[in-house]
């Protein structure tokens, strides 16, 4: 007689994108709750292609309104959008384009089998641009990243640009898109076969716990 598998935990699917500043906002709550819930529930980040195609392009052509923006971020989620960063902007010159982070987080995820990293990893992508106003277009910026969390830089480079992680993020947004977002961020919870709508936009972090609570309770 074989022994009964565990059952799967439910999965907390963290739809977001690297140049989303809500998100940058969103996801130090999405890691305390990895944490709090531990053994309760695992926890994915996916990309969702925020700016692709078409919509990439210097940041000036976009910055008016971005920089409005920072400070109701600041204020209603407690993140602090770097200097260097708002810097960057007022230079107009950086070309907003959701591919190049979005490949290094899958990249990340392929090497390292281990999507709780990979949620610290995302959070680590988005200081580094939000933050300290590095180029996320550019691969040298992750090696710093990399060192943190004991990932070989070399293969990550050869990964990133690989086509064919080029080919799975764009699958990835792809799925995003297919479970219907409509803005980012979103949390959806995976129960089995079912998926239930944690979190539309913005969410602190009580509110958060608070709704997970409830829905494991009533789910599983």
């Amino acid at each position: 007689m074989t022994p009964d598998l565990p059952a799967a935990l439910p999965e907390l699917l963290y739809l977001h994108d690297p140049l989303c500043g809500w998100c940058y906002g969103t996801s130090p709550a999405i890691n305390e709750l990895q944490a709090e819930f531990a053994g309760r529930l695992d926890v994915s980040v996916l990309c969702g292609g925020m700016v692709v195609g078409d919509d990439t392009g210097p940041i000036a052509e976009t910055w008016d309104y971005l920089r409005q923006s920072l400070d109701e971020v600041e204020s209603v989620t407690g993140v602090r959008f770097g200097e260097a960063f708002r810097a960057l902007g007022d230079a107009g010159r950086y070309r907003y384009d959701s591919e190049p982070p979005s490949r290094a987080i899958v990249a990340f995820r392929q090497m390292t089998q281990d999507p709780a990293r990979t949620v610290a990893f995302a959070h680590a992508v988005q200081r580094a641009l939000f933050r300290d106003g590095r180029d996320l277009n550019d691969v040298a910026t992750y090696e710093p990243l990399l060192a943190s969390f004991g990932v070989d830089a070399a293969e990550f480079e050869r990964r990133w640009a690989a086509p064919e992680t080029a080919q799975a993020a764009r699958q990835e947004f792809a799925a995003v898109a297919r479970i219907g977002v409509q803005g980012f961020p979103t949390a959806v919870v995976r129960i089995g076969e079912q998926g239930y709508v944690l979190a539309r936009g913005y969410q602190p972090y009580e509110q958060l716990r608070a709704g997970l609570e409830q829905l494991l309770r009533e789910t599983v």
